[in-house]
């Protein structure tokens, strides 16, 4: 505590300025390191089936081609005609300019007449998805230049699919910063009501981000790790959530502090003392949470752990040293219009003192119908659905899925993502006629080869992504596994999709126990007790169902997702947990500190009061940043900020401020067994005295939160 709080003072502080400003600026003057791509698209490793075909698939002669699918259909939705086919055919013809082998695309023309698709070969390298968007760009251009009115064309397939997911993530992360930004500073001139205070911790964290990033690109190539758009999106978010949180309550403190001391670095001085114990204990909690994720089986995944663990440090550290240099360097003078002056008594915080003295009166009340709500929230997860296919991962659906979809009404179900058998060549006759007797399967085709390996494409009878598609991927790769000395792996996206959800389930029950097993530590080491550390993280499970169960009425009823994506129930449980924690330490730390010599009550009472209005501007300005997760175009990422949205403000408002406070009062001083509140604490200074009712204290930092 004494290094961090030596670096606020009138000689320090400027060069704390100064050397954070060229670390900065080096950090972007260093060369950009080569990002790493993952052993294969689905960032899976070799122990899944999917993983190990795509890895064959790279030996066949056609390895870096993938088929984009182009479909023409009439815009009346009628059978296709004579002159309408003719057409397709030219097209087809033309096309050839753009396929790899330069030959005319093949026609085919559905069952039911609707529709006519073509198939063209395009240059797939990986990690060149420019490239590919490219090609894409040029194929559609080629395939509508001239077309009649009549005809719709439609390109989808994997290019494609890559295409459009470039496509839709150009400029997102610019825009996900620049509607953070926004968001956070709209609320933080709200919560100081100062026309230039609100400059200040947007600055700091801001640099911070954008720092962060930047360590984060230098370091996960050598650490091996992959950073995809996602995971650089949600950092984002994290340093910003979190550098704000830790903004709110070292700014609130450090005007309380400025109620007692003329000389603003004293002042801030004290304020960093007091909050840098919950500020550490924080940042190191979430950061062990985020690490978790290193232990998870994919590689996008392993990679936001690290890049989110970076971010969190980052902003703990700016919110402990740059931010205090900053504001003590500024002085009183950011407060204006409300200046706190020596000797000034805080406006009292009406409603968190209003809210405290309920929870005295009737603890017991206030706590079993708080659970109650909890408990009937909760109740909204029955039902809830887990796995979206291909054509449902985008908010809005580009022209890849839409394309898809048209293929999936007038062909057969699984012949828009047909299933690839990856085999040895002598074993190709063996493979096809097990893959035909398996329940599920359409059709079986012999594909490419080449001196080691043979593709055998399945067409399944399922929709992609459907149980029943599932169902008939492990069936096929227990018949072909079968076939002696064949070595047979089922592969493509289908089975790709089966082997991420069960990727997916299994990290979920690797890491909820451990992130539980790290906040309950975490909580163990800072309070020194067993007791409340048992009932935060009994409530941290409650508001986490809660918010789940109402979050899936909402993304079900009125956003009209029919499912959750497989990953969304580990990273909304990480972030909700993590994060939410951080409301825990700034009320328990605030209420150990307090209740010495007061009792737990009133100890608990008055923390509610002081602290209620930072945590409720933090909890909101949180669930703010989360939601704006929602401009990303990923379903996936709307499911997570809508979720963390939700359970961040059920936390603030209703688990933190008022369930824990009521069972701290029934349990009294057995709260913080075995080790009881803490050492005693300082003598306070005129100015700051909080009185042991709660009220008058409120002031000092919900004067300037949301909730005052």
């Amino acid at each position: 505590m004494r290094a961090v709080t030596a670096l606020v003072g009138r000689r320090t502080s400027p060069v704390v300025l100064v050397a954070t400003l060229a670390l900065a600026a080096l950090a972007f003057l260093l060369p950009a390191p080569t990002p790493t791509t993952p052993l294969v698209a689905s960032g899976l490793p070799q122990r899944y089936q999917s993983t190990v075909a795509a890895l064959r698939q790279a030996e066949l002669p056609t390895a870096n081609v993938s088929p984009a699918l182009a479909v023409v259909t009439r815009r009346d939705g009628g059978r296709l005609s004579a002159a309408d086919i003719t057409e397709v055919e030219t097209r087809a013809a033309r096309l050839a300019a753009v396929a790899v082998d330069r030959r005319p695309a093949a026609v085919s023309v559905s069952p039911d007449g609707h529709a006519a698709v073509l198939l063209v070969p395009l240059a797939t390298p990986p990690g060149q998805d420019s490239q590919v968007a490219a090609e894409v760009t040029r194929l559609r251009t080629e395939l509508r230049t001239g077309l009649p009115d009549r005809l719709l064309a439609q390109v989808t397939g994997g290019p494609a699919y890559t295409a459009d997911l470039t496509n839709v993530f150009s400029g997102a992360d610019t825009r996900l910063l620049l509607v953070t930004v926004l968001v956070v500073a709209v609320l933080l001139i709200i919560t100081y009501r100062s026309p230039w205070l609100w400059l200040v911790p947007i600055v700091v964290v801001g640099t911070a981000d954008q720092v962060a990033g930047r360590v984060v690109a230098l370091l996960a190539p050598h650490l091996g790790l992959v950073i995809d758009g996602a995971a650089s999106g949600i950092t984002s978010v994290l340093v910003f959530g979190a550098g704000t949180d830790y903004a709110l309550l070292l700014i609130a403190r450090y005007r309380e502090e400025l109620r007692g001391h003329e000389d603003r670095f004293e002042a801030m001085r004290r304020a960093v003392h007091r909050t840098a114990e919950p500020v550490l204990a924080s940042a190191a909690t979430v950061t062990a949470s985020l690490l978790t994720l290193l232990f998870a089986t994919s590689a996008s995944t392993r990679g936001l752990g690290f890049s989110g663990a970076v971010g969190i440090i980052t902003a703990m550290l700016a919110g402990l040293v740059v931010l205090p240099a900053a504001m003590a360097l500024v002085g009183r003078r950011a407060f204006w219009p409300f200046v706190p002056r020596v000797g000034s008594q805080a406006r009292e915080g009406r409603v968190w003192g209003r809210v405290g003295a309920l929870v005295v009166r009737r603890p017991v009340l206030v706590a079993v119908a708080g659970v109650a709500v909890l408990l009937t929230l909760s109740t909204g997860a029955v039902g809830l659905r887990v796995g979206l296919s291909s054509t449902q991962q985008f908010r809005v659906a580009p022209e890849a899925v839409a394309g898809q979809q048209t293929l999936g009404r007038h062909f057969p179900a699984g012949a828009t993502e047909p299933v690839a058998v990856l085999t040895t060549p002598a074993a190709v006759p063996a493979v096809v006629a097990a893959a035909r007797s398996t329940p599920g399967v359409t059709s079986v085709t012999p594909g490419q080869r080449s001196g080691t390996v043979a593709e055998v494409d399945v067409v399944l009878d399922a929709p992609p992504g459907t149980e029943a598609s599932y169902r008939a991927v492990r069936e096929l790769r227990a018949a072909v596994g079968a076939v002696p000395g064949a070595e047979a792996v089922v592969g493509g996206t289908v089975a790709t999709a089966l082997d991420t959800k069960t990727a997916d389930a299994r990290d979920t029950r690797l890491l909820v126990p451990l992130i539980l097993v790290i906040v309950f530590t975490a909580l163990v080491l800072l309070l020194r007790a067993l007791v409340a550390p048992l009932v935060l993280i009994g409530t941290v499970v409650l508001s986490y169902l809660a918010a789940l169960g109402l979050s899936w009425q909402l993304l079900a009823h009125l956003a009209g997702f029919p499912a959750l994506d497989t990953g969304v129930l580990l990273l909304s449980f990480l972030f909700l947990v993590a994060l939410g924690v951080d409301y825990s330490i700034f009320l328990v730390t605030r209420a150990r500190e307090e209740s010495r010599g007061a009792g737990t009550a009133a100890g608990m009472v008055t923390a509610l009061t002081v602290t209620g209005g930072v945590i409720t501007s933090a909890g909101i300005l949180l669930a703010a940043v989360f939601a704006v997760l929602g401009v990303l175009p990923l379903v996936a990422l709307a499911q997570i900020g809508t979720i963390v949205c939700v359970g961040v403000l059920l936390d603030t408002l209703l688990v933190r401020t008022v369930v824990v406070p009521a069972v701290a009062v029934i349990l009294g001083d057995r709260f913080w067994w075995p080790g009881g509140s803490g050492a005693p604490t300082a003598p306070r200074s005129a100015g700051v005295t909080a009185t042991r009712s709660g009220t008058a204290a409120a002031g000092a930092v919900s004067d300037g939160s949301l909730s005052a």
